[in-house]
C-alpha cells in the first residue's frame, strides 16, 4: 500500500468518524485555548503597563537613592531639596526640569467616608500636577489645582465613584488629614490599570504629603533637541553631588516593569500549570477515543493487513488521523484563546482592573506554541493505540471487532503500577519523617508524581474491585438493570480505568488543596487561641498612620481598655559576636506585646528583652550563630545609629506567628532612630478590661472610623479573615481546575458515546427481548455514575493522602493541626454522581432512539 493510499485511508476514516472524534477535538480545543488565552492575556497586561510606564517616565529622572518603588515605611516619601532642582536646570543638554511630588501612602475618601482607591490592590497616588503629566494625561474638565483647597482626579476614578466637579474629597496622609474640592478631571491617554490618582498644587503636595516645604520626591528632566537620554543622564549626574539615583526613560520604565513583571510571571506560570493539567486529562480522553476506534475497526484493519498493508502503514494511518484531530482542535483553540483572553480582560475590568482591547497583544509565538502543544500532545496520546492497531493480524478480519486485550500485557502493567504506587507511598511516608520542610518537599513531590502515575497505570486492576464495591452499594437496588450496568463498567477495565483516571487527577488536586487549606485555617486558629492574649488586633493598609495610632491610644484611656500595644518593624544590620553580618527586621514594640503575643522561650525571660538596650533572638538564629543569653549583638539601625544590644531571651521557633522574630522595646528603637525615620505602626493590639469587651470594641472602632482602611478585629473577626483569605485562594484554584474537570467529564461522555456505538448490536438484541427504552437509558446512566464515582473515589483518596503528607511538612513550620474537610469531600463525591448522570444524558438518549432491527443488523 502506497503512502498516498495511507493518507486517503486516514482522511476517509477521519471524516467517516468525525462525530466520534468531536469530543476529543473539544478537549484539545479547550486546552489550547487555555494556554493561548493565558499568553494573550498576560502579554496584553505587559503591553498595558509598558505603555503606562513609558508615558509617565521623563527623559531622565532624578530621585533619592533610598527611594523605594513601594513607598517609604515611615508613611512619608523620600525627598530631595529644591536646591537640587536648581543645579539640574544648569546642566548641559537640559531643556527643562521640574520638581515632582508623589506619594502612594495615602487614602482618599469622599463625603460619605468611602475609600476612593482601588479594591484590587492597585495604588492610590497623590502628587502635584506637572508638565510631565501631560505626556500621559489630558485635563478634560475644569482646570489644574491652584490652591490648598483644590484637587484634580483622574476620570476613571471619577466615573467609578460618581464624582463630579465641586465634590469634596478628604486625603489621609502620614502628616494628617486635609480636604479639597474637585476643580478638574484628567483623562489618561493610555490605559490606566486601576490606580486612583489625585493632584494638588505643588505647595500643598509638599506640605501635606512630604511634611516639609521646598522638597520634591523626584526631578523630571527633559532633554534639549539632539541630546540623547544617556548623554543627558551623564550631564545631570555630573551636576549633582549626593545620594541620588539617575535613570533614563527606559531605565525607569524597566525598573517599574520589573516590579510588576514578577507578579505577572506568577499569574502566567500558575495559569499555564493548570492548562498543563487540562492537557494531561485530555491525553486520557484521546487515548480512550483511539483505543475504542481501533477496537471497533479490528476487522477493517485485519482486512487492510490481509491485502498487503504493513504494520508501519497501519500505525501511520492512525497517527495521521491523530494529526488531523490535533490540527483541527488546535487551530480553533488558538482563536478561542484570543476570545478567552478578551473575556478575562472584561472580567478584570468589572473587578476594577481596567484593561482595554486596544492593547490586545497576540505575539507570533502564541499561535505557534498553541499549535505545537495541541498537535504534539494529540499525536503522543494516540501513539499507544496506533501501535496496538499495527499489531492487528490479518486473521483478525475473520473475528468480531473488539478482540480481548493481551492478558500478559495487562499483568505487566498491573505489576508496574503496583511498584510505582508502592514507591510513591514510601516517598510520601519518607516526607512525613523529614526533619526539615525543604527535604520533605522533595520527597512529597516525588511521592505525588509516583502515586499519580501508579494509580493511572494500575487503574484497570483497581477498577475490578472498586466498581464491584460501588455497585454492591448503589446498583443492586436497580435489579437486573443495575447488574447489567455493573457488567458493562467491568467489561473493559482498561477503558474504565482510563476514563476514571481523567476525573481522578482533577479531584485529587481538589481534595489535596482542601485538606491543606482546612489544616492551615485550623492550625492558625489553634495557634491564635494558644498564643494571642490580646482581645483586639488592629491593621491598616500599608501600616497605621500616626493619627490613627494616636486615636487608638486615646481610646485606650476610655476606661474600657486595659492597654494598647504599638508594633513597628525596624530594618537593621546585625553583627554577631562571631562577626557574621545579617540583615534582619526587628520587632520594636511596647512591653505589653509580651502579653498580647505569648511566646515560649528556650532561654531567658521574654519580658527582659524589652529592657534597656536588650533584645531577643529566635532559637534557629541562635543555634545557627552559636548565641546564648548574655551575648552582645551589634545592631546598625537603617538610617539611624548603631547600638550594642544584649540578648536577654531566646524564643522558640516552634510557632506560626512571629516565627524567627527578634524583639526590642519601642523606646530602644526611638533612642537610635531619628523621629522622622521611625516606621509607621505595622499593627496594634489592645486588651479589654474584664467584662468590658463589647464597650472596648465599640470605643476602638469608633476612634478610627474616619479612616476606612483601618480595621479593628476581635479574635473571632481575625479567624474569619484568615478563613476567608484561604477560601478565596482555594476558590480561585478550584476555578482554574474546573477546566481539567470539564475535560474529564467530556471523557466520560466520550467513553459512553463510543461504547454505545460499539454495543449497537447488543443493544438491539436487548431491546428485542424486552428491555424498554427507559431501562436502557437507566442502564447507561448507572454505568456512567459508577465510572464517575470510581474516578472520584480514587481521586479523593489519593488527594487526601497528599494533603495529609503536606500538612506534616506544614507542621514543621508551626501549622500542626490536620483537618479533613469532610463536608467538602462528601460534597465532591456526591457531586461526582451527578456529573456521571449529566455525562450520560446524550449517550443514553441516542441509545434509546436506536431502531431495533437496524441495530441487530449492524456488523
Amino acid at each position: 500500500m502506497s503512502a498516498n493510499t495511507v493518507m486517503k485511508t486516514s482522511l476517509r476514516n477521519f471524516f467517516a468518524h468525525k462525530g466520534r472524534m468531536a469530543l476529543s477535538a473539544v478537549a484539545v480545543l479547550l486546552s489550547v485555548a487555555f494556554v493561548c488565552g493565558t499568553l494573550v492575556f498576560t502579554d496584553t497586561m505587559d503591553t498595558t503597563f509598558d505603555k503606562l510606564f513609558a508615558a509617565t517616565s521623563s527623559d531622565v529622572t532624578v530621585s533619592p537613592k533610598a527611594a523605594k518603588s513601594d513607598g517609604s515605611d515611615t508613611g512619608r516619601p523620600e525627598s530631595l531639596p529644591a536646591s537640587a532642582l536648581t543645579q539640574v536646570e544648569r546642566a548641559d543638554g537640559v531643556k527643562s526640569a521640574e520638581g515632582a511630588v508623589s506619594s502612594m501612602n495615602v487614602t482618599v475618601v469622599n463625603a460619605d467616608n468611602k475609600n476612593m482607591g482601588s479594591e484590587n490592590g492597585a495604588p492610590t497616588i497623590a502628587g502635584n500636577w506637572t508638565h510631565n503629566d501631560l505626556r500621559s494625561m489630558d485635563i478634560t474638565s475644569g482646570h489644574a489645582p491652584r490652591g490648598p483647597t483644590e484637587v484634580m482626579v483622574d476620570s476613571d476614578t471619577a466615573k467609578k465613584h460618581h464624582l463630579k466637579m465641586g465634590d469634596e474629597l478628604r486625603t489621609i496622609a502620614a502628616t494628617g488629614d486635609f480636604r479639597a474640592k474637585i476643580v478638574g478631571i484628567a483623562s489618561f491617554k493610555v490605559t490606566n490599570p486601576g490606580a486612583a490618582v489625585v493632584y494638588f498644587d505643588t505647595a500643598t503636595a509638599q506640605r501635606e504629603l512630604i511634611g516639609r516645604s521646598g522638597r520634591f520626591t523626584q526631578i523630571n528632566v527633559a532633554a534639549a533637541t539632539g541630546v540623547s537620554d544617556s548623554v543627558l543622564k551623564k550631564n545631570v549626574a555630573a551636576s549633582l553631588d549626593g545620594p541620588y539615583k539617575f535613570q533614563t526613560q527606559k531605565e525607569a520604565a524597566d525598573a517599574n516593569r520589573k516590579d510588576v513583571g514578577e507578579f505577572m510571571d506568577v499569574i502566567k506560570y500558575a495559569m499555564l500549570g493548570f492548562a498543563g493539567i487540562a492537557f494531561l486529562v485530555g491525553i486520557f480522553l484521546i487515548i480512550n477515543t483511539f483505543s475504542m476506534l481501533v477496537a471497533q475497526r479490528t476487522r477493517e484493519i485485519g482486512l487492510m493487513r490481509a491485502i498487503g498493508s504493513s504494520r508501519k502503514q497501519v500505525n501511520r494511518s492512525v497517527l495521521v488521523e491523530a494529526l488531523l484531530l490535533g490540527v483541527f482542535g488546535s487551530v480553533i483553540g488558538v482563536g478561542a484563546g484570543v476570545g478567552l483572553a478578551v473575556g478575562l480582560m472584561k472580567m478584570m475590568s468589572a473587578a476594577g482592573m481596567d484593561l482595554s482591547t486596544d492593547d490586545l497583544t497576540v505575539q507570533w509565538t502564541t499561535p505557534v506554541v498553541g499549535l505545537l502543544l495541541g498537535i504534539v500532545v494529540t499525536v503522543f496520546a494516540a501513539y499507544v493505540p496506533a501501535r496496538r492497531a499495527g499489531k492487528v493480524s490479518p486473521m483478525a478480519a475473520l473475528r468480531d471487532a473488539g478482540t480481548p486485550a493481551d492478558v500478559k500485557a495487562g499483568l505487566v502493567r498491573a505489576l508496574i503500577g503496583l511498584v510505582l504506587t508502592g514507591g510513591g507511598g514510601f516517598a510520601l511516608y519518607t516526607a512525613t519523617q523529614a526533619a526539615e520542610a525543604s527535604e520533605g518537599s522533595l520527597w512529597l513531590g516525588v511521592g505525588i508524581v509516583a502515586t499519580l502515575i501508579g494509580f493511572v497505570v494500575v487503574g484497570p486492576l483497581l477498577a475490578g474491585g472498586v466498581v464491584r464495591v460501588i455497585s454492591a452499594v448503589l446498583l443492586r437496588m436497580f435489579g437486573s438493570v443495575g447488574r447489567m450496568a455493573e457488567r458493562n463498567a467491568l467489561r473493559n477495565p482498561r477503558r474504565t480505568g482510563a476514563t476514571g483516571a481523567a476525573l481522578m487527577i482533577g479531584l485529587a488536586l481538589v481534595a489535596c488543596l482542601s485538606v491543606v487549606g482546612s489544616s492551615m485555617v485550623a492550625s492558625a486558629t489553634s495557634e491564635l487561641d494558644r498564643s494571642v492574649g490580646a482581645d483586639f488586633i488592629i491593621e491598616g493598609q500599608n501600616g497605621l498612620k500616626p493619627q490613627a495610632a494616636e486615636a487608638l491610644k486615646k481610646a485606650g484611656e476610655s476606661g474600657y481598655v486595659s492597654h494598647v500595644t504599638e508594633v513597628k518593624y525596624v530594618k537593621t544590620e546585625l553583627t554577631t559576636p562571631g562577626g557574621t553580618k545579617e540583615d534582619e527586621e526587628l520587632v520594636a514594640a511596647t512591653p505589653t506585646y509580651a502579653q498580647d503575643l505569648r511566646r515560649e522561650t528556650t532561654a531567658g525571660e521574654l519580658s527582659a528583652a524589652y529592657g534597656k538596650n536588650a533584645m531577643s533572638v529566635g532559637s534557629e538564629f541562635a543555634e545557627k550563630n552559636h548565641l546564648k543569653v548574655g551575648d552582645t549583638m551589634n545592631v546598625a539601625f537603617e538610617r539611624g545609629r548603631t547600638a550594642d544590644l544584649k540578648i536577654a531571651a531566646i524564643t522558640s521557633d516552634d510557632t506560626t506567628f512571629d516565627k524567627g522574630a527578634m524583639y526590642i522595646n519601642l523606646t530602644t528603637a526611638k533612642q537610635y532612630l531619628p523621629a522622622d525615620r521611625l516606621p509607621l505602626n505595622g499593627m496594634m493590639f489592645a486588651k479589654a478590661d474584664a467584662g468590658k469587651a463589647d464597650q472596648a470594641y465599640k470605643a476602638l472602632k469608633s476612634s478610627v472610623a474616619s479612616d476606612p482602611t483601618v480595621h479593628v478585629k476581635d479574635q473571632t473577626d481575625y479567624k474569619q479573615t484568615l478563613k476567608d483569605q484561604i477560601g478565596q485562594l482555594l476558590n480561585m484554584i478550584y476555578g482554574l481546575l474546573a477546566l481539567a474537570i470539564i475535560v474529564a467529564v467530556l471523557g466520560v461522555v466520550n467513553t459512553l458515546a463510543l461504547s454505545v456505538v460499539e454495543r449497537t448490536r447488543e443493544i438491539g438484541l436487548m431491546r428485542a427481548i424486552g428491555l424498554s427504552r427507559r431501562q436502557l437509558r437507566r442502564m447507561i446512566r448507572l454505568e456512567s455514575v459508577v465510572i464517575a464515582l470510581f474516578g472520584a473515589l480514587l481521586g479523593l483518596g489519593l488527594g487526601m493522602g497528599w494533603g495529609a503528607t503536606a500538612q506534616k511538612l506544614l507542621a514543621l513550620e508551626g501549622l500542626d493541626v490536620l483537618e479533613i474537610p469532610w463536608p467538602t469531600i462528601i460534597g465532591v463525591f456526591v457531586g461526582s454522581a451527578f456529573v456521571g448522570l449529566f455525562a450520560a444524558l446524550i449517550p443514553a438518549f441516542r441509545a434509546g432512539r436506536m431502531n431495533v432491527l437496524n441495530a441487530i443488523a449492524t456488523e
